[in-house]
């Protein structure tokens, strides 16, 4: 698939050939790249909608997205690192893309986050650059839904303030929950997906600031991906 994943899409059984059509069951199992190992996920069996109007019907199940979000948690793609000069990691998961499209909407500093937690003000006066690491503290969820799918993400986000001389300080932590939905149509021969924010939740796990409530900055940060970040992913 890419340099973090690989896909098994061998044969679980021979061909079923019948006189309308070729039936064939791949197992299309997504793991690490060069680790291929025991996968905690068991495949359940399903079935393609009697249908004959096309030439190819090709099924995915939930197992197939189960395996990869494994495979892409496993391998560290849920884990990024957001500053004004670095930008890493590689995640598949549209939450955290949410939060670094988010943090280019702004030039964030610590002046920024002061505004909206007095304790960053009173305890940064000097502005400094703020980075931020997110990662993944569970296997992200993906459940399959008539026309859609949804994608539940568990993690943590450290706030850091970036010194003159390169060090950074950490200000607080905060845990993470994301629900995001993507609607699936067609549209001009195309599979098409419509992002949605379900739901986003903060709340504070460490501070070096003092403790504060997080209702502001969880609603601030949910107005811009609604208005702001959704529609961008939505109109590419």
């Amino acid at each position: 698939i890419d340099d973090l994943a690989e896909v098994d899409y061998s044969l679980n059984s021979l061909p079923a050939v019948f006189q309308p059509f070729i039936d064939l069951d791949l197992k299309g199992m997504v793991f690490p790249a060069g680790n291929y190992s025991g996968c905690p996920y068991m495949a359940a069996p399903f079935a393609i909608p009697d249908q004959s109007d096309s030439m190819l019907y090709l099924a995915f199940s939930e197992y197939f997205f189960q395996t990869s979000s494994f495979a892409y948690y496993t391998a560290g793609a849920f884990n990024m690192t957001i500053a004004e000069e670095v930008k890493s990691g590689n995640s598949l998961v549209f939450s955290l893309i949410f939060f670094l499209q988010t943090c280019n909407y702004f030039n964030i500093n610590t002046e920024i986050f002061g505004s909206i937690i007095p304790e960053v003000a009173k305890y940064s006066v000097t502005p400094y650059p703020v980075m931020l690491k997110l990662m993944a503290t569970e296997v992200p969820v993906i459940s399959l839904e008539q026309d859609s799918f949804t994608v539940e993400i568990q993690g943590f986000m450290e706030v850091l303030a970036v010194l003159p001389d390169s060090t950074t300080q950490l200000l607080f932590t905060m845990n993470i929950a994301a629900n995001s939905s993507i609607s699936l149509n067609i549209f001009d021969q195309k599979l098409m997906g419509s992002l949605c924010l379900n739901r986003l939740q903060f709340s504070l796990a460490h501070s070096n600031v003092g403790f504060f409530e997080v209702s502001l900055l969880e609603n601030i940060l949910s107005y811009i991906i609604q208005t702001e970040v959704i529609p961008s992913a939505n109109g590419k």
